[in-house]
């Protein structure tokens, strides 16, 4: 189901839904210059929507969301945006949010602005926490570094290229070819002043980890080129008690790459949140 809520500024964010309506609820929150269909494993998964509500989120400037002209570079944009979200998801009740590389960043810009209200359990994937020069929770890998900055110019002899080459290295398994073409196609359709603004933050995140007070899943793929496994372990590292989970031979998309093994892990972690 498709629906929409409005977040800062009046901007109109749209959502993906499925599962029960009055169960737990899941957020998730998708990367850079992608969208919500990212995570249509999960949002198809029998068993995840038997017994929660997902909701995915197209965040400011992608998917079927507004573009406004301003707020990617402003934190508290992030988090009502985000706020929004998780009182439409949770109808008052904590939910788990789950975020996926740039996701990362966005959750904690949530909970640097309102802590861990309506806060279940925090998952990250593949996810940065923090971005800027020398900002180990937000370090990048080959295939990322490969891509910039062609990836954000707005022309697209550069850009095309580049992000081709992005998609194509985001996945270290055998994936089908129209994957690739589904990431890139997204990517495009998000412009190319949006893709650059994105990167124009400087954001440590260090204080938000270390004062994380509900559990948290930490999940990379040790192949993953596109965010580095150190950025993982520096998040898992600062947030107390927090679990990991290395996914070997998988790369920047766990939750398509090995999609059961992800739903799995997701399902038990949102099952023991929600028994609190």
């Amino acid at each position: 189901m498709l629906t929409e809520v409005v977040g800062a500024g009046g901007v109109r964010l749209s959502l993906r839904v499925a599962g029960a309506a009055n169960a737990s609820a899941i957020v998730l929150v998708h990367g850079w210059a992608q969208s919500s269909l990212a995570w249509s494993a999960q949002l198809a998964d029998q068993d995840l929507t038997r017994h929660y509500r997902l909701v995915a989120v197209d965040l400011r400037g992608h998917g079927g969301s507004d573009v406004p002209a301003l707020g990617y570079d402003d934190p508290r944009a992030w988090a009502e945006d985000l706020a929004a979200v998780l009182d439409f998801a949770g109808n008052g009740a904590p939910v788990v949010l789950v975020g996926w590389s740039y996701g990362g960043l966005v959750i904690t810009d949530y909970l640097r602005v309102h802590g861990t209200t309506n806060v279940a359990g925090v998952v990250l994937t593949g996810a940065i926490t923090e971005i800027g020069r020398n900002r180990p929770g937000g370090r990048i890998g080959p295939a990322m570094r490969a891509a910039l900055p062609a990836a954000l110019s707005d022309d697209p002899g550069e850009a095309v290229p580049a992000l081709t080459a992005l998609c194509s290295g985001m996945s270290a398994r055998p994936v089908d070819g129209p994957l690739t073409q589904s990431l890139l196609g997204t990517s495009l359709s998000v412009p190319p002043a949006v893709r650059a603004a994105l990167f124009r933050r400087d954001v440590d995140s260090s204080v938000v980890l270390s004062g994380l007070d509900v559990p948290a899943l930490v999940i990379h793929g040790t192949d993953d080129q596109v965010v580095d496994l150190s950025a993982s372990e520096y998040a898992a590292g600062k947030i107390a008690g927090a679990r990991t989970r290395w996914m070997p031979g998988t790369g920047h998309l766990p939750f398509v790459e090995a999609a059961a093994e992800f739903n799995s892990a997701l399902s038990q972690f949102a099952g023991e949140r929600f028994a609190h």
